[in-house]
């Protein structure tokens, strides 16, 4: 009796994405959301036309390495407050997350922004959502062929500008204008205005959810920056259970039914295509849509809105009013990020409104350490590299102390035009005899002539030969 061969059976290892069509939906958090679309593009898309002394307000010149960002010049020597910056910036996630859980992708995110622009591009050209449905599974007809068109081109343009926008930041925004009315964009400048374009067109435009669903890290590790007092999406399952479809004129209470009438408008609004009945999911961005959604319906079936809402773990397990869960908000966590912030954000902008605008480097001449002169007097050579941070140019003072007779063998003024450095070299000379044989600490001053307090201090060594 022979055996029979064992079965096989094929795993796909891959599911194909289905095409999600959100639902347009007005309210209070689809308003704000629309708030904060304006507020971030009228900045991004405005700041770079900005002046200020006649330049470009805001402007990070690689090529001359040197960051402009409205009275403030910062050099590479001022890397320092960009890691300030950058821990800042973490800091503000980790306090907003323990607050209010994903509030940032949610509404200030650049993936939701700009998903929300080409949704609403989507929406003009194409219709509303069940429009749009049915667009789709039509055969390719003229109709068809020009609605795609007229959208892809509206995205396209829209992207374009943003990429364009984006290296305005880094070259002059006004000549990039001109350079790209004539066509005459350097070949890095077209690299990244179309780099940004494509990646701007392909997220926002094709991969929408996919990007808050694989590409970003924020949604891997969120879990473990929330607790039971986190503000988080919940839909109310004991008072929402069972579901079941009821009249308008129904009591909420009448019957066995709880007052979710199961017409998944909250599934259908959803950007990124969950059901927030089935409890909290990484995939949630927090965008409160379904709750703008659900609100509407409870107008509709005359129930009290809030059958999905912003609410906590603990205020759901133990039914906590909204004065508990603001109150149990407050916890040790929240008051410790909230007080690093503020110390690290107080720390940051004093000492950057305070910083002198003059920055001085002192490097040795590894040519000559030490050399005997006329009259038997002990010279040694510095390169001193003066840099004007100010956007005026100044007039500058050098001299040298730490050893009796010390003084400078070359001229002590050097000028410096608005924002501008300069390598000046310098010979310091001791009588024969003065300091100790070896090496001797001396330090370099350079003081604003028309502004003496502005000054710096760098310490350097003299040498005296043994």
């Amino acid at each position: 009796m022979s055996k029979q061969p064992p079965a096989v059976s094929v795993i796909n290892m891959y599911a194909a994405r289905e095409e999600i069509y959100p639902r347009e939906v007005d309210g209070f958090y689809a308003r704000l959301r629309w708030a904060c679309v304006w507020l971030t593009q009228l900045v991004f898309y405005g700041v770079p036309w900005l002046t200020w002394n006649d330049r470009q307000a805001v402007l990070f010149d690689l090529t001359a390495r040197k960051f402009y960002i409205f009275g403030i010049v910062l050099w590479p020597q001022d890397f320092i407050y960009l890691a300030v910056l950058l821990i800042i910036c973490a800091f503000s996630l980790f306090l907003f997350t323990a607050v209010a859980g994903r509030v940032w992708c949610g509404y200030a995110c650049p993936q939701t922004v700009y998903t929300e622009m080409f949704l609403w591009i989507e929406r003009k050209i194409e219709g509303a959502r069940s429009a749009r449905m049915r667009l789709d599974k039509q055969p390719w007809s003229m109709q068809k062929l020009a609605r795609k068109t007229a959208k892809h081109f509206a995205w396209g343009t829209l992207a374009l500008w943003t990429g364009f926008t984006f290296v305005g930041y880094f070259t002059p925004v006004r000549e990039l204008a001109r350079e790209a009315a004539s066509f005459g964009l350097g070949p890095w400048e077209w690299f990244w205005v179309l780099f940004y374009a494509f990646a701007t067109y392909g997220n926002a435009g094709w991969m929408r959810e996919q990007v808050c669903k694989y590409m970003c890290p924020y949604a891997r590790f969120q879990s473990s920056m929330f607790d039971d007092d986190t503000l988080i999406i919940t839909y109310d399952r004991e008072r929402g259970e069972p579901r079941g479809a009821r009249s308008r004129n129904s009591k909420a209470d009448a019957g066995p039914l709880g007052s979710c009438i199961d017409c998944s408008m909250c599934v259908q609004v959803c950007p990124t295509g969950i059901d927030i009945r089935d409890g909290l999911q990484y995939d949630c961005i927090g965008c409160a849509a379904c709750i703008d959604a659900c609100n509407m319906v409870m107008d509709k079936t005359n129930q009290p809105r809030g059958l999905i809402r912003y609410a906590t773990g603990n205020g759901m397990k133990h039914r906590l009013s909204n004065r508990d869960i603001r109150r149990r908000t407050l916890r040790p966590r929240v008051l410790i990020y909230s007080a690093l912030l503020l110390l690290v954000v107080g720390a940051f902008f004093g000492t950057l409104l305070t910083r002198t605008p003059l920055k001085v480097d002192v490097i040795r001449d590894r040519g000559a350490l030490s050399r005997e002169v006329e009259d038997g007097m002990i010279e040694n050579v510095y390169r001193l590299q003066v840099m004007n941070t100010d956007e005026f140019p100044h007039s500058y003072r050098i001299s040298v102390i730490g050893i009796d007779s010390i003084r400078l063998a070359t001229p002590d003024v050097v000028d410096l035009p608005a924002t501008g450095s300069r390598a000046v070299p310098v010979r310091v000379r001791v009588n024969h005899g003065k300091g100790e044989k070896g090496s001797n600490k001396i330090a370099f001053e350079v003081t604003a002539i028309d502004a003496p307090d502005v000054k710096v201090k760098e310490k350097a060594v003299f040498l005296v030969p043994r």
